[in-house]
């Protein structure tokens, strides 16, 4: 199975990289061929709205980093987002990934699984609310099952989720996936 891992965070070491790596270490002691892309630290232009690309009729006018996205996220039988939460949202690397998928949206509909791991300094359950309303919603528009969630609270710091079970829940849902 193929699997990519889209990460939100800027930080290479944080608690949502961290979760990643721990899912794609279990993934790949199971076979599966596991890529990660980090979104944080790549080069991705913002969507303008221009809809140049026609709904995947053309490419879009952006030459960057999702020229090869694209077709990894098409050759995927499994997404994995590994995203820290701010402010109530994935961070706005990764939402540009998700706004320039737009070429191969429609493509991808209806035949993949999707995981959705984040990390959250804080322990309030109300800080997850939007992120997981705004997984539900995608999950109905691109009509992927999801393959399961983790929501790791009370994490600021990697000193912290490594005190937590998070890592070896991730680890495991990679293992079996």
């Amino acid at each position: 199975m193929k699997i990519l891992i889209l990460t939100g965070s800027t930080h290479k070491n944080g608690t949502s990289a961290f979760l990643a790596s721990e899912f794609q270490r279990g993934a790949q002691e199971s076979g599966h061929e596991v890529e990660l892309f980090n979104a944080g630290t790549s080069r991705v232009h913002g969507c303008t709205g221009c809809n140049y690309c026609e709904y995947g009729k053309k490419p879009c006018v952006f030459r960057d980093d999702m020229d090869t996205l694209n077709q990894k996220l098409l050759n995927a039988d499994v997404i994995v987002f590994s995203s820290p939460i701010y402010y109530w949202g994935i961070p706005s690397q990764l939402k540009a990934i998700i706004d320039r998928w737009q070429p191969v949206v429609f493509s991808m509909q209806g035949h993949k699984r999707t995981v959705f791991l984040t990390t959250q300094a804080s322990e309030e359950d109300w800080v997850t609310e939007p992120v997981n309303v705004w997984y539900q919603a995608l999950l109905r528009f691109m009509k992927w099952e999801s393959a399961g969630r983790i929501a790791a609270k009370g994490v600021p710091g990697r000193a912290d989720i490594e005190k937590t079970n998070y890592p070896q829940m991730a680890y495991e849902l990679g293992k079996h996936i």
